[in-house]
């Protein structure tokens, strides 16, 4: 079975600008997630959807493929994931693959474990019900307790309606 892990990775990061190839213990960002995906032995291919030519440089030397260069057009804060994974596809099927299933890893998440990968595959392909799968994690505590930002003020991130207040 084919199975792509294709990791997008845009060079103009507004939060923290240059990230992808910022280091983390010694080795650019995205370097962390190639390597998670060399290490699954469920995938196959390796790519990097990048705009960025550093960031192609750091992939190749941390043993990804990066056969071609994003558009502009798809490298934007308004870019959607889907615009990205489609241009990656169709510019693959080109050159003639077209793998069974796309794993997709963010270069922003690099503790995570290939068995974890191999793990999701094989659930996946192994339910022809299904056609995607979504890995979480449980949150550290109650969404009661979590906060977001509005404008300046930090506000409850659920409404505290029939909720009591616990410290």
């Amino acid at each position: 079975m084919e199975v792509l892990a294709l990791i997008p990775a845009r060079g103009g990061s507004k939060g923290l600008p240059r990230k992808n190839v910022l280091p983390l213990a010694g080795r650019p960002l995205i370097a962390h997630s190639i390597q998670h995906a060399l290490d699954a032995r469920t995938i196959t291919r390796t790519v990097v959807s990048t705009d960025d030519a550093e960031i192609a440089a750091a992939a190749r030397s941390a043993g990804a493929e990066v056969p071609f260069i994003r558009p502009p057009e798809l490298a934007g804060d308004l870019a959607t994931d889907l615009e990205v994974f489609r241009h990656a596809l169709e510019t693959l099927a080109v050159e003639g693959y077209e793998p069974e299933l796309v794993v997709h890893l963010r270069a922003t998440t690099p503790l995570r474990r290939a068995a974890r990968i191999d793990e999701a595959v094989e659930l996946l392909a192994g339910d022809p019900e299904a056609d995607s799968l979504r890995s979480v994690s449980k949150p550290v505590q109650t969404p009661y307790k979590m906060w977001r930002l509005q404008g300046s003020y930090l506000v409850p991130l659920l409404p505290l309606r029939g909720v009591e207040a616990v410290n």
